[in-house]
């Protein structure tokens, strides 16, 4: 016999790079971020892709949790390009996000840790919501900072999930900083003796470092932080270099971006990035160039955007599973 409460309905707002640009998933972003406190609601964010998953009971437009009618649901609009999933059709996208198969390289690392992290931050907001008390247990349903137990438990599954897919792989893995390095070599040919510059001391901008080092390039790095740019110079076997409006771009043959904001150049920065023919690859989201910079760096410049709409680069070999 019912009990007279609305069915459970999982349901996905997804917003991808391979179909919508990047100013308007940063505005679906922003919306959804807002209502990211909700226990009832988790948002994903990484390079390529925005996704809000949310656990409720009967329609979503004027929502509720089951049983409790009078807590609206109300979510923000997707944009144009945008998919709508309900159901077992919405748990998919975390489950193959996590194993690494909807990446531009697949099964790369760097798409699990943003997973992680999407979660840890959602267990942080909950918790500041609870007056900053770290004592109340995980998906209680009396918590109402708790993430909701569903969607607790489907990102768990998709952790999961990932560290097993991983454990099958064979080699070094591979990131989206590998396949902006291999783009500059598109261009330019080998890297060795080459100079590439690095815009960018987080993650993404680490990975591109690293590999162009493996690459025998010389590696210049500039970030907003000088000692963040030395320390990854450094283990880069390369040299840190001026950020800001007034500094030059320095002389290399290819650019790499990794930044959250824009690149601070100045007049006289972009029209010597324009002048020098250097090709430029963009991995922030949004873009770390104004859009009248892209334009007049034309062919010459590849964002992110631009990877997600590319075949995935595939992994070779034969799988070997590390127990």
């Amino acid at each position: 016999m019912s009990d007279g409460r609305a069915p459970l309905l999982v349901l996905a707002l997804v917003t991808h790079a391979s179909d919508i640009p990047s100013e308007v998933r940063e505005r679906f972003a922003d919306a959804a971020t807002g209502l990211a406190d909700d226990p009832r609601l988790i948002v994903v964010r990484t390079c390529n892709r925005v996704e809000l998953y949310a656990a409720t009971g009967g329609s979503v437009e004027g929502a509720s949790l089951p049983g409790e009618p009078t807590l609206p649901l109300r979510l923000p609009d997707l944009p144009a390009g945008g998919r709508r999933l309900e159901g077992a059709a919405a748990a998919r996208p975390p489950f193959t996000l996590a194993a690494g198969l909807d990446s531009v390289v697949v099964g790369e690392d760097q798409i699990l840790h943003q997973l992680r992290d999407c979660l840890s931050e959602r267990h942080l907001a909950g918790f500041d919501a609870c007056s900053g008390s770290l004592d109340q247990p995980l998906g209680r349903i009396e918590d109402p900072a708790a993430l909701d137990p569903v969607l607790e438990r489907m990102f768990q599954i998709a952790l999961r999930i990932g560290r097993e897919t991983r454990s099958w792989r064979e080699g070094p893995p591979r990131s989206l900083a590998d396949v902006a390095l291999d783009g500059l070599e598109r261009r330019i040919g080998p890297l060795l003796g080459r100079t590439v510059l690095v815009v960018g001391a987080g993650r993404m901008g680490r990975l591109a470092a690293l590999g162009a080092s493996r690459r025998r390039a010389r590696v210049l790095v500039t970030n907003r932080s000088w000692d963040r740019a030395a320390a990854l110079a450094y283990d880069a076997g390369g040299a840190p270099v001026p950020y800001g409006p007034a500094a030059p771009v320095p002389a290399c043959d290819g650019i790499v971006i990794a930044i959250a904001g824009q690149w601070s150049l100045g007049a006289d920065g972009a029209m010597a990035l324009v002048r020098a023919g250097r090709p430029v690859v963009d991995l922030s989201s949004p873009p770390a160039l104004a859009a009248g910079l892209r334009m007049a760096l034309g062919a010459r410049y590849a964002s992110a955007y631009y990877l997600a709409r590319s075949p995935p680069d595939r992994p070779s070999g034969r799988p070997v599973h590390r127990h």
